[in-house]
């Protein structure tokens, strides 16, 4: 596979975000509404598609803990089914409510439902007090240690060396501006501005695929290599592809993020992935 320009998700492909993001959208859930779903749990949410971002996530999460003390009767993977069936992402989520338990039922949940609180938590758990103060500006709800500073690094400074030496390499990614930042600092990868989109930068998110365009546009690449760790990675590339006809796009998945072994293979397949790695570290090799 030869490409001309390398883009990067970050979340599960340059650090490993079990520890952090996911921990995150489950404590802050348990700690607004007394319940939760497990971590494994999540992952049916990613596979149902358009939960790139992670406060979505934990509404999602939300909605169904409180849906179910409201009479919802579906297990996580059928309830992820009927999101995927009505739209994806949180109003896929919000439209299973309501075609399960009807408006009356729907608009409770809603009703206890408060995504600025939750958003908050979710920050305050993810940040720490420290960072809080610096990137949203305000005082947290609480005290905590912030589980960023719980994430492994995955890439390594011989992969980095081996992809900017070879190509433009490039960073979509659903995190905010600051939080990508860190992230990329913490693998030593530096990428300028016009070769990045973060949640600041377009309001679409995955799986649309114009981010990924305009940086095929930006440096002028005649094909593309997208590295992700989710479908809605995969269905980015794919997107692209149909979308541009000009360029050729790669959607490569990796088995460091939630997708894992046979089954993660397996799901990447039928997204349209054009190949899947254990690692990013094994993206030098697969590109040569």
């Amino acid at each position: 596979m030869r490409v001309d320009t390398v883009v990067l998700d970050v979340d599960g492909v340059l650090v490993d975000v079990a520890e952090s993001y996911r921990r995150a959208v489950v404590e802050s859930v348990e700690r607004r509404h007394g319940a939760t779903l497990g971590r494994d749990d999540l992952q049916a949410f990613k596979d149902a598609g358009g939960f790139n971002n992670d406060w979505e996530l934990s509404d999602a999460v939300a909605l169904y803990v409180l849906a179910r003390d409201r009479g919802l009767d579906a297990e996580v993977a059928a309830f992820t089914d009927a999101v995927a069936a009505n739209g994806t992402g949180l109003d896929g989520a919000r439209a299973a409510i309501r075609e399960a338990l009807g408006d009356d039922a729907a608009d409770a949940v809603e009703a206890e439902w408060d995504p600025e609180a939750l958003r908050e938590t979710f920050q305050a758990l993810y940040l720490g007090a420290e960072l809080y103060r610096d990137i949203e500006g305000g005082e947290p709800p609480f005290e905590a240690p912030g589980f960023i500073h719980d994430e492994p690094t995955i890439l390594t400074a011989e992969t980095v060396a081996a992809l900017t030496d070879r190509y433009p390499v490039c960073v979509l990614t659903g995190r905010p501006s600051a939080e990508a930042d860190i992230a990329l600092a913490r693998v030593g990868l530096d990428v300028a501005d016009d070769r990045r989109f973060t949640m600041d930068d377009w309001a679409h998110g995955k799986p649309h695929p114009a981010a990924l365009v305009t940086l095929a546009e930006r440096t002028g690449a005649d094909t593309v290599a997208f590295v992700g760790d989710t479908l809605d990675d995969v269905r980015t590339a794919v997107n692209a592809d149909a979308a541009d006809e000009s360029t050729a796009y790669y959607g490569i998945g990796v088995l460091t993020g939630g997708l894992t072994g046979d089954d993660g293979r397996a799901k990447y397949a039928d997204a349209g992935a054009s190949a899947v790695v254990d690692s990013v570290n094994d993206l030098p090799a697969l590109l040569e």
